[in-house]
Order: C-alpha cells, then structure tokens, then sequence
C-alpha cells in the first residue's frame, strides 16, 4: 500500500518535473537503452530519482517521507523473514514432537504387552499349583502353602474349594495359618 502511495506520489511529481523540463527545453529523441538492475542497485537508484524530482519540486518533506516509507518497508521484510524462520522451526519443532510421541506410545505398547503376558504366565503358574494342591491331601498341602511365598499361598488358596482351603488353614501351624488367614480376608475385600 505504502509503496503504491510512493509511486502515486513520484508519477505525479515526475510528470509535474517533466512539464516544468519541457517548458525549458526541446524534446529529446527517445532513448531505448535497457540497463538490468540488481534488486540492491535498483533501490538505490529508484531513492536516487525520488530525491532529485522531489528536490526539484521543493519539498524535503516529501523526500523524508519517502525515504522514512522505504526504510520501514525494508524493516518490515526483515521482521517476515524472521517470522518465516521462526514458523520452520516450530513446524519443525512440532514434526520432531511428533515422531517422539508415536516412538513414546509404542514403547508403552511393548511394554503393557509385556506386563500383559508377564501376568497371564503367573496366574496360569498359580492355576497349575491350584490344580496339584487340590490332588494332594490337606496335609502336604497345607505343608507346601506354608513355606510358599504367602501372597501365592492367599492366591492358590482363594482359588481352591471352600471345604478344602479350611481344612489345609486347620492343618497349618497357628501363626502361619493365622497370617495367611488374615491376607486372604484383605485379598477378599
């Protein structure tokens, strides 16, 4: 918009610079000479050309208002860079993030399908000692749940026959039948 403004403002003054250099002087053959700019060399000269017709027409307001249009053009390509930049980053930022996360939530998955199956193998382990303790008699029994690890005595008990886990519980030492007795009732709630 700015720019547009810019050059509104040099069409107008050029012509009015061009009418006033007329007046004064013969027209001249048309010069068709190309010249390519760089985009640098282009800026300058355009900056060079707004000066001199403004000057011409006598306004140093103008040029300062020119110049000040150009200058924050200029800032204001620099901040789009930046922006620009900032933007790939975080695109990139974001992409990263999300490879880590499918990464995250397929360790997860390993690792529950690890758990999983670690406690499907336990509780077949603690079926199969169901079934051999329900074989033997209440006293051999009650002689192996007593020296097992007391949460796998509780969990093979409580999978047991009622009658047949109170007579392995009668058939145990007091103290051990009594702990035990305790752990199944809390396993129980």
């Amino acid at each position: 918009m700015k720019i547009k403004i810019l050059c509104l403002a040099l069409c107008v003054l050029a012509g009015s610079a061009t009418a006033a250099v007329s007046k004064k002087a013969a027209p001249a053959a048309p010069v068709s000479t190309k010249r390519e700019y760089t985009e640098e060399e282009f800026k300058t000269a355009v900056l060079e050309e707004a000066s001199k017709l403004m000057k011409k027409a006598g306004s140093a307001n103008l040029v300062d208002f020119s110049k000040e249009l150009l200058e924050k053009e200029e800032a204001l390509k620099g901040k789009e860079l930046t922006i620009k930049k900032q933007q790939e980053e975080l695109d990139m930022s974001r992409a990263d993030f999300k490879k880590k996360l499918v990464e995250f939530q397929d360790s997860q998955k390993k690792f529950l399908g690890c758990v999983d199956e670690k406690n499907e193998k336990a509780d077949k382990r603690v079926s199969q000692m169901v079934d051999v303790i329900s074989g033997m008699k209440p006293q051999s029994a009650a002689d192996v749940l007593a020296v097992q690890d007391p949460d796998l005595s509780v969990r093979i008990l409580g999978e047991l026959e009622s009658s047949k886990a109170s007579k392995i519980f009668n058939l145990m030492d007091k103290e051990v039948s009594a702990r035990l007795q305790k752990q199944f009732l809390q396993m129980k709630k």
